[in-house]
């Protein structure tokens, strides 16, 4: 045999391969469920889902016909939350410095964390309980303003977790504990604006490749990338708006404390916050308007809100369907406030989950009742079509602790 009908027998058997992994992949269907959609279609009683090649491929058809079927018994089915703000898989223990991997004195424009992205973290299994299935991983920076690039990863624990890189290029501005917030108000505008002057400038016929830092600025101004910019002081957030319309920016602002303030200029500029709706008493002289109402007179004001925990996101995102309910208990419609947590950010960071509709990533919820309220939980839960396990490291040791056994107890008095 040829050297040439050896390779093209080969491709044949490669082919022959993933057509057949394609063609035992299973499909599922959900029926019987009380679906909240996070879309216009609000919730369906009795409705079908029908998951195929880890998507959503129908919402229910006439038939219904999977390899797999589970009856969810009336049982509410949401979109998996997405968990936003935090360093999750980047951090293990705050306290040990070895586990933490989100930051860098170094680090700038250019700095993604997602290339030390550990899906084997035992945060994320303590996450899942909690509903989230995606999470938009930020990094907190060094000593520049530009903290690096935001990342958006899967659940799932597999080694291909980071499904997308460079989400947003993260900024910090507000108060300062040496210097001036104005300083890093004047860097950003400056690079900005030396970085349009160089493009302008810049001959069409050079084909040197674009470093990392070019490449991110020219999507920001283009707009294909959002500006998320941590700022809680009204007169700042004026000052950012102010920038997206001289610079045309995708912008967000995350922490927001006094986003109410000014929240006419927000919805008028369509801009996005991400706020805590757990943040009920100012932290410094920023955040004097930080209230448990803040999410709900955002949204009535028309501004598209996502929620976010605040502090220790990182260990603490498994909270994120509580805060929701807090918001929902303080002016909050439910549906907004699953939003929040769901369609709102796979919106403004490009995600194709968050949302139970045809087409996107299979990322589903079942409930045994209300998520939002405390006594609920998991009954199962789906990324991209395969179900995935709830079971948490703090399971495994309540379960090794209180069950009999023959081996010796960790502790003797």
């Amino acid at each position: 045999m040829t050297k040439l009908k050896q390779s093209f027998s080969l491709s044949l058997v490669a082919a022959g391969l993933i057509a057949s992994a394609t063609a035992n992949a299973e499909s599922l269907a959900i029926i019987n469920a009380t679906v909240h959609t996070s879309t216009e279609q609000g919730v369906l009683q009795g409705a079908s889902i029908i998951i195929d090649e880890g998507k959503i491929t129908a919402i229910n058809p006439a038939k219904v016909e999977a390899d797999t079927i589970v009856d969810a018994k009336g049982q509410i089915v949401t979109a998996g939350f997405i968990g936003s703000m935090n360093q999750l898989g980047l951090v293990e223990v705050g306290a040990v410095a070895g586990s933490r991997d989100a930051g860098d004195d170094k680090a700038g424009i250019d700095f993604d964390p997602s290339l030390a992205f550990n899906p084997r973290s035992s945060l994320i299994p303590y996450a899942r309980k909690g509903g989230i299935t995606r999470d938009v991983v930020t990094p907190h920076g060094g000593d520049s303003i530009f903290a690096g690039l935001a990342s958006v990863v899967d659940l799932s624990g597999e080694f291909d977790s980071v499904k997308q890189t460079q989400v947003a290029l993260v900024v910090h501005l507000g108060e300062k504990r040496k210097g001036s917030r104005a300083m890093s108000l004047k860097t950003l505008v400056d690079k900005l604006t030396e970085h349009q002057q160089k493009s302008a400038k810049k001959d069409k016929k050079d084909d040197a490749t674009p470093s990392t830092e070019h490449s991110v600025l020219s999507k920001v101004l283009a707009g294909d990338m959002p500006l998320l910019v941590s700022a809680s002081r009204a007169s700042d957030i004026i000052e950012l708006i102010k920038l997206k319309q001289q610079f045309s920016l995708n912008l967000v602002i995350a922490g927001a404390q006094d986003a109410v303030v000014v929240k006419q200029q927000l919805a008028e500029a369509q801009v996005p916050v991400i706020v805590s709706s757990m943040d009920n008493l100012p932290g410094s002289f920023d955040s004097l308007h930080a209230s448990l109402s803040n999410a709900g007179e955002l949204e009535k004001a028309g501004v598209k809100v996502l929620l976010a925990i605040a502090g220790d996101g990182s260990h603490n995102v498994y909270q994120l369907r509580f805060d929701a309910g807090n918001a929902v208990s303080y002016g909050m419609t439910q549906q907004g406030a699953l939003k929040a947590i769901t369609a709102n950010v796979a919106d403004v960071f490009g995600i194709n989950a968050g949302r139970v509709a045809v087409g996107t990533a299979a990322d589903l919820v079942m409930w045994n009742d209300d998520p939002f309220e405390l006594n609920s939980h998991v009954t199962k839960m789906f990324i991209n079509g395969e179900e995935v396990s709830t079971e948490s490291r703090q399971d495994k040791l309540r379960n090794r602790y209180m069950t009999d056994s023959e081996m010796p107890r960790a502790y003797t008095k």
